[in-house]
């Protein structure tokens, strides 16, 4: 298994630009050979393949608790087929917020929008990293290319205080997988479907930070 999170990403307030060392560019491949069918986990290949059903039923737990106006508002982001032509992130800085749809607990709020964040991307040897720079929960990973409305996010989710994440493939609990997409002119959203803790699904909006 690949070393997504071998990317050497500093991640605190004052750590420096992320990069990835040759090693995991290695594993992962070359631009022209590497997809991410062959990286990525069973587990994360049928959260991607169930994407659709998992945004359906993270929706309707949402608003059968009460959060349909909620969702509403939030238009395109939390639409499940708005997904735009042309889905590359570029490299830069961006803001970043999350919001969880639907839980897994019997009592839990089906509904929690938090508030922006940083993340970064970065060209990496022909792929693109992606790494949320601040708040608790950190995903860290790379994208690869997958169709003309989606790219694929495989990485790990960095905790707390965490300094470095763990390797992917490692911990079945830290491994995620989402849909990168377009969803408007300088918007983009992650979504990762059937995540491991909380949620029925988290929606990650992207926007250029300058």
């Amino acid at each position: 298994m690949i070393f997504i999170v071998a990317l050497g990403l500093g991640l605190g307030a004052c750590r420096s630009v992320p990069s990835m060392p040759p090693s995991a560019a290695d594993a992962v491949g070359t631009a022209d050979a590497g997809t991410w069918r062959t990286t990525a986990t069973d587990q994360d290949k049928a959260r991607i393949r169930g994407w659709y059903s998992s945004w359906e039923a993270a929706l309707a737990d949402a608003r059968a608790k009460g959060f349909g106006g909620a969702v509403q508002r939030e238009g395109v982001l939390l639409q499940p087929t708005a997904a735009l032509p042309n889905p590359h992130l570029p490299a830069g800085d961006y803001r970043c917020r999350t919001i969880k749809l639907g839980t897994q607990a019997p009592g839990g709020l089906g509904y929690i929008a938090y508030d922006w964040f940083r993340c970064r991307v970065s060209a990496e040897q022909g792929l693109y990293s992606m790494v949320k720079l601040s708040g608790s929960q950190r995903p860290v990973g790379l994208i690869f290319p997958d169709n003309l409305t989606r790219q694929i996010f495989l990485g790990t989710l960095e905790l707390g205080d965490e300094q470095l994440p763990v390797n992917y493939g490692s911990d079945r609990m830290r491994d995620m997988a989402g849909l990168v997409e377009r969803i408007g002119d300088h918007r983009w959203r992650l979504v990762l479907p059937a995540p491991a803790y909380e949620s029925l699904l988290d929606v990650i909006e992207l926007v250029p930070a300058n």
